[in-house]
């Protein structure tokens, strides 16, 4: 996009297109270089349409899935089974001037707007994949991400060269675990290197830090332990979000501008964008703070990582893995110290994200993030119940659990509900003793996407849990359909409650 500079600017401005993220995707039909300078030779012309020139131009985008007819005499289960398909994108082949990044391995997009893989997504949807049988699927999303691994250190937020500046939660290691799980445990070795890759990429720089200090990704708290945050390298308008970020810097003096869009993209990063979770004030944007937070979710998730890469050390009994299983044992148990000594309040009890910069835990705001510590298995057995009893009375709604307790316009408050949270919440208390709550959870869930289905034909992206009648919303963009996560969460549970039956 950069390649296109104002041009690219002058359209987005334009609102030729609805969604800022259609132009992100479009294909140019000739070198940047060449489009920039037609359109400067053009663009004073009498009668000059910058719309007219865009689409003349590009190749633009269809959405995914747009052309599917539901067929609303089958199952929920079964439309499901049937989007696999038409949400399966086959292996790619390099385009010129395209902004997809070619993965090698056929992988499933969310639908909609996201023609692309988005990467926390993609473990809800394998939660579908598995039941359905497509572990092939699976792995070659796996391979997929390690090759992304390999080549740019990282996976970024979706295949896209716009995305390269930032990841989103890292669930690398617990898609490795669910596709060992499903098939075999020694196939979860093959990506060792990969998981320890990623694992640096999230932990860069921590060496050199001293207390109080941060550097991209991680901080080091006064007491020195090491937590980590959301971040992105590029604090500039994102290009999929142009218009509206644009209009955003303009509305803060200049000198503040850097910081605010660093906020914006790394609450991107993590992946709940947006939430009053990250802003002083839920109905200003301006007041993102979210760089100033380590969040509970994603310092489990790297608990996680770091305890999966030290269990596939011990097995694999190479030399020198005893010593490196052992390093990244005492980083586990050292982050769960750091994280159940600053994230959690035994007053409420609850976790919360921790205001690294002030040791303040962000106790004004609890979120289903706290669910995290319960998946993952971080918390203390009494941690565990009393997080449990704190979403049973105040998260969970008619229809599910709800991301937050703020009404503040953003689609990951109330009164939407998101299905990987609902994965999380369901799963985390039942590993801690609550199954009839997890089971309740899921019944209500599960009728949410049952009635929706029977009345639009369609899975969405998220839900409003509070009123069935009524279609989330909130956010930059319209509720999507499709829907990758809702339908690999939407299978497993189904699966779950038929074996109980």
């Amino acid at each position: 996009m950069r390649d296109l500079g104002a041009l690219y600017h002058d359209v987005q401005m334009a609102r030729v297109f609805e969604d800022s993220k259609t132009f992100a995707d479009a294909v140019p039909r000739q070198a940047p270089e060449e489009l920039v300078a037609i359109y400067a030779a053009k663009k004073g012309s009498a009668g000059f349409s910058i719309a007219a020139f865009a689409r003349d131009h590009f190749e633009i985008p269809a959405a995914i899935g747009g052309t599917f007819v539901t067929d609303t005499s089958r199952s929920m289960e079964d439309h499901i089974r049937d989007l696999w398909p038409v949400l399966t994108r086959p292996a790619d082949s390099a385009r010129a001037h395209s902004t997809l990044l070619p993965l090698p391995a056929p992988y499933v997009v969310p639908g909609g707007r996201f023609r692309e893989v988005y990467y926390w997504d993609s473990y809800f949807t394998m939660q579908g994949l598995v039941v359905s049988g497509r572990t092939d699927l699976v792995r070659s999303m796996l391979d997929n991400f390690a090759g992304l691994i390999e080549t740019v250190g990282h996976i970024p937020n979706g295949n896209r060269t716009y995305y390269l500046g930032r990841s989103q939660p890292p669930y690398f290691a617990a898609m490795v675990g669910l596709y060992a799980q499903a098939t075999d445990s020694t196939r979860a070795l093959p990506y060792l290197a990969a998981l320890e890759k990623e694992y640096g990429f999230w932990m860069e720089g921590s060496e050199a830090l001293r207390p109080g200090q941060a550097h991209r990704r991680v901080v080091r708290l006064a007491d020195g332990a090491l937590l980590n945050r959301y971040w992105d390298d590029m604090p500039a308008p994102r290009p999929e979000s142009y218009r509206e970020d644009f209009a955003l810097g303009e509305s803060v003096p200049l000198p503040q501008r850097e910081r605010l869009f660093r906020n914006v993209r790394a609450a991107a990063e993590s992946g709940w964008d947006f939430s009053s979770r990250w802003m002083r004030d839920p109905r200003d944007l301006r007041s993102l703070e979210t760089i100033d937070l380590a969040p509970i979710d994603l310092n489990s998730l790297l608990y996680h990582a770091e305890r999966t890469i030290a269990a596939l050390r011990r097995v694999r009994h190479a030399a020198g893995d005893r010593d490196v299983a052992a390093r990244f044992e005492a980083a586990a148990a050292t982050r769960r110290t750091a994280v159940l000594a600053n994230m959690y309040d035994a007053g409420d009890g609850f976790f919360y994200d921790l205001r690294w910069t002030t040791g303040a835990r962000v106790t004004d705001r609890p979120t289903l993030a706290a669910a995290a510590p319960l998946y993952f298995g971080l918390a203390t057995e009494e941690q565990g119940r009393a997080v449990a009893a704190r979403l049973e009375r105040d998260f969970l709604k008619s229809g599910g659990f709800v991301s937050t307790l703020v009404n503040s316009g953003q689609q990951w408050d109330a009164p939407n509900g998101w299905p990987p949270l609902q994965w999380l919440s369901m799963e985390g208390v039942r590993r801690y003793g609550r199954g009839a709550l997890a089971d309740s959870a899921r019944t209500r869930w599960l009728a949410l996407n049952r009635r929706t289905y029977a009345a639009t034909g369609k899975m969405t992206e998220k839900y409003d849990v509070l009123d069935a009648g009524r279609a989330a919303g909130g956010g930059e963009y319209p509720t999507q359909d499709g829907f990758g996560w809702s339908n690999g969460v939407a299978l497993a549970l189904a699966a779950q409650a038929a074996r109980v039956q």
